[in-house]
């Protein structure tokens, strides 16, 4: 698709508006945006394509998209807020806090084994519905309810779900505001636009994402509780719009609050919240983000279907999940290729967000967008050098 892109290229970084241009014209893309930061200055800001493929509308600088699993990184940030401000600590025990969690032997799970997908319940027990799924306490108390699939601490697997109403539920439990709410404040103090329950202004903004998904959420049987088969089926489609199928573009999901799945940005909200990361005890204590970039949990996830790698909330690169190439970056990639991440050693900032999914997280868009980002920054420091 031949389409006009717009924004910021810096000089030097014309080749990252090439690699944006051929997703379009050659890799499948329909609208999406691209911001980088570099060294603190706004380097490219791009943006081109359609809002939906039913509808002439264009996708514009403040168009704002489903960024899946991006937000798993944001979402981590507002627990590990509240661990600076001592409210509570990171290897404390959930129950101290949220006493309904220990039920089912959950009452040593900690902060820490939450945040990095050790918590044994990546999947709700309790059979639920998509109205349920817009009720916070209803969901909050079904995974407080439900037995772990392992012994917490001892394993990981995947919360692709349920980690936003585990993580959004310490949250609210220790700030005693709505996940939501403390999202946006800290948000609109550092001038990022990502959010999660969308109001009706924002409502209007959002682009139509475009997933084909095989499966029909509303045919499945879960059935009881068995195996790893029923873990995986459960956690994606329990309640059925749980991963956002068959709600996905509506109203109703929008306003819905389920920050591991649906919160919505630009990217340049996302590349802003990453910028304020490279600055030294900006959103989170320096001491504090070290731990929580680097690996808290490796191995096979029984979700995934491959190994794993988690810090708190942030993943660092791996080469399974490449960010930069430099081993301090970190970040998180989003069902479709939509990603966020930062690189303190390179100190890029980098936001992507698009509206046609691909399988999974990765994806020839953001692929080729990082390599021409490492790109123009090696010519430009080989240049500096000369």
């Amino acid at each position: 698709m031949d389409v006009a892109v717009s924004g910021i290229v810096a000089p030097g970084f014309e080749v990252v508006k090439a690699a944006f241009e051929e997703n379009f014209t050659s890799r499948g893309e329909l609208g999406a945006q691209v911001t980088i930061f570099y060294r603190g200055e706004l380097v490219v800001d791009l943006v081109g394509g359609l809002k939906s493929s039913t509808k002439n509308s264009p996708f514009t600088s403040d168009t704002l998209v489903n960024v899946y699993s991006v937000g798993k990184a944001i979402l981590g940030l507002l627990a590990l807020q509240q661990i600076d401000q001592g409210a509570i600590a990171l290897d404390e025990p959930l129950a101290n806090f949220w006493p309904e969690f220990a039920a089912f032997g959950k009452q040593k799970t900690t902060v820490r084994m939450a945040l990095c997908h050790q918590a044994g319940v990546p999947a709700i027990d309790q059979l639920l519905s998509n109205n349920d799924l817009e009720d916070w306490d209803t969901m909050a108390c079904a995974l407080a309810n439900t037995k772990p699939w392992h012994e917490p601490g001892t394993a990981h697997a995947y919360h692709t779900n349920t980690y936003g109403h585990l993580i959004g539920e310490i949250v609210r439990r220790s700030s005693g505001r709505g996940v939501h709410l403390v999202l946006g404040d800290a948000m609109k103090d550092l001038g990022a636009e990502i959010y999660v329950g969308l109001a009706e202004d924002l409502i209007e903004r959002c682009a139509d994402i475009e997933f084909t998904s095989p499966l029909d959420p509303s045919t499945l049987q879960l059935g009881e509780r068995t195996d790893e088969s029923s873990m995986a089926l459960r956690s994606y489609f329990n309640p059925p719009g749980y991963s956002s199928m068959g709600l996905v573009n509506t109203t109703r999901w929008r306003r819905c609050v389920v920050p591991s799945t649906n919160m919505h940005a630009t990217a340049k909200g996302v590349a802003t919240f990453y910028r304020a990361l490279l600055q030294p005890n900006t959103l989170v204590s320096s001491q504090l983000l070290a731990e929580a970039t680097s690996v808290q949990s490796e191995g096979f996830c029984p979700i995934l279907g491959e190994v794993a790698t988690f810090g708190l909330g942030f993943t660092p690169t791996t080469s399974r999940r490449p960010l930069g190439p430099n081993p301090n970056s970190f970040g998180h990639f989003g069902t479709g290729g939509a990603l966020g991440f930062c690189d303190p050693t390179a100190q890029i900032a980098f936001g992507y967000v698009m509206n046609q999914v691909t399988p999974r997280w990765q994806s020839t868009r953001n692929a080729a967008l990082r390599t021409a980002t490492y790109g123009a920054v090696d010519a430009l420091e080989h240049r500096s050098l000369i």
